[in-house]
């Protein structure tokens, strides 16, 4: 049985994949409280995400072209700087690719008991995990025409919506000044700001994961590099563009949402149903229920490739690198991904805030995993490799530096429980990490 994964993976699947991990109406359930936390200026927040994330999609571009294998993180940390850092690292960037579908299937299930309120959140979101593993284990490449019948979904109400609010405010004029979301109407807050971009994150965890499937990409080794430039950049135009409109259209300004904050969860949805069209409120709330599960979909196909590599290097049980002869897929490793998705967020279904349990996990992998990336980029191309020209120099060390420089701040404004969930994670990786070095002296 081989231990390479097959090569069906082309340009156009990659994007797709990678816009419906992030979802195109990813900040819609955030909006609310993105306007709360940062004095009204959300599309300035996202701006400023987009900027952080970039750097992120430099030196996922730049390791991916280097290091075109399944493991994405861990093995660019393996590579970059040495086999224990980058257990580390892949320990740490599980929490982003094990929690973030779980996330997804809760919220999904939430919706769709909102519209279905006789089926129990818990059976909703158990049925979007076993109908999203089924797929998964086909192909993803046999699934495309499902992939992208969801994205168009989502794209064309989304499109709607903007075009609806654009002809809204030609009529009525707006509630807030033009420039207000991004300029603020008293300045902009910086260090509300930055609490809000460590939220506005959330919304574009899941770009990263195109890389887990370079070893599946059929192209050249540019071209999940490429894939994910491209998939920020939409998405970057997409958050702005839309919690722009909601901004200009809501009713409340953000010292109402403050004092409410039960109306931030559901504040884009308000703003859509009350002053744009009720049946498009109501076509949001499907496509993100649809979205979310298959957001989760590609999240557990992501977290399976990673489960795989760690699996192949022996960093984790060796059954996990074992891959369908049929299918040439990572089987083992999705179903054990599948598994820990499932408990997950059913457990979290059936008890109170059990989403916003899940969240807190979320955002402290992934930005950790982020920085350990951008110290991999310094350390293949600039110490092992030993580049020295002005552009190795600026692409290979300022960049990432500016990655590391601009991540830090996020990562200290995430609030004190998730870093305390966070280090208790990386207390048991480390313990794991130690107990394994005489077990499997190869990976270490």
């Amino acid at each position: 049985m081989g231990m390479a994964l097959a090569r069906s993976l082309r340009m156009r699947d990659l994007v797709i994949m990678g816009l419906l991990f992030i979802g195109p109406a990813a900040p819609v359930g955030l909006f609310g409280t993105l306007d709360a936390t940062s004095g009204g200026v959300v599309p300035l927040v996202y701006v400023v995400a987009t900027v952080v994330m970039g750097f992120t999609a430099w030196s996922y571009a730049l390791m991916s072209r280097a290091v075109p294998n399944a493991g994405a993180v861990y093995a660019y940390t393996r590579e970059g700087i040495n086999p224990r850092v980058g257990f580390i690292a892949g320990w740490i960037i599980l929490l982003d690719y094990l929690f973030i579908p779980a996330v997804a299937y809760l919220f999904s299930g939430i919706s769709l008991n909102a519209l279905v309120p006789s089926v129990p959140v818990w059976a909703w979101t158990l049925l979007a995990v076993v109908a999203t593993t089924a797929l998964n284990l086909t192909g993803l490449h046999k699934t495309r025409k499902v992939t992208m019948t969801v994205l168009i979904a989502e794209v064309i109400v989304l499109a709607l919506i903007l075009a609806g609010g654009l002809w809204v405010l030609w009529q009525q004029g707006f509630n807030r000044p033009l420039l207000a979301p991004f300029i603020g109407i008293d300045g902009v807050n910086s260090s509300a700001v930055l609490t809000g971009v460590s939220v506005a994150v959330l919304s574009y965890l899941g770009f990263d994961a195109i890389s887990t499937f370079a070893e599946e990409n059929q192209g050249s080794r540019n071209q999940p590099g490429r894939a994910t430039m491209w998939c920020l950049i939409l998405a970057g135009v997409l958050f702005v563009a839309q919690t722009w409109l909601g901004a200009l259209l809501s009713p409340w300004d953000s010292q109402t949402l403050q004092q409410q904050p039960e109306l931030q969860g559901k504040a884009y949805y308000v703003i859509v149903g009350d002053t744009i069209s009720p049946w498009l409120g109501d076509a949001l709330a499907f496509v993100k229920a649809l979205g979310a599960a298959f957001s989760a979909m590609v999240g557990q196909a992501a977290a399976g490739r990673l489960l795989f590599s760690m699996g192949r290097a022996g960093a984790l049980p060796g059954s996990l690198s074992q891959i369908g002869k049929r299918s040439g897929l990572p089987v083992t490793a999705l179903l054990a991904a599948a598994a820990v998705n499932t408990v997950l967020a059913v457990i979290a279904a059936s008890v109170d805030n059990g989403l916003s349990h899940l969240v807190s996990f979320v955002d402290v992998g992934a930005i950790c995993g982020f920085i350990l990336l951008h110290c991999s980029v310094i350390g293949l191309f600039l110490v092992k490799q030993r580049q020295r020209s002005l552009r190795s120099l600026l692409a290979c060390g300022l960049m990432p530096l500016f990655g590391i420089a601009v991540l830090v701040p996020v990562l200290f404004h995430i609030h004190a429980p998730a870093l305390v969930a966070g280090a208790l994670w990386l207390v048991v990786g480390l313990v794991i990490l130690w107990r394994r070095q005489g077990h499997a002296t190869a990976a270490f």
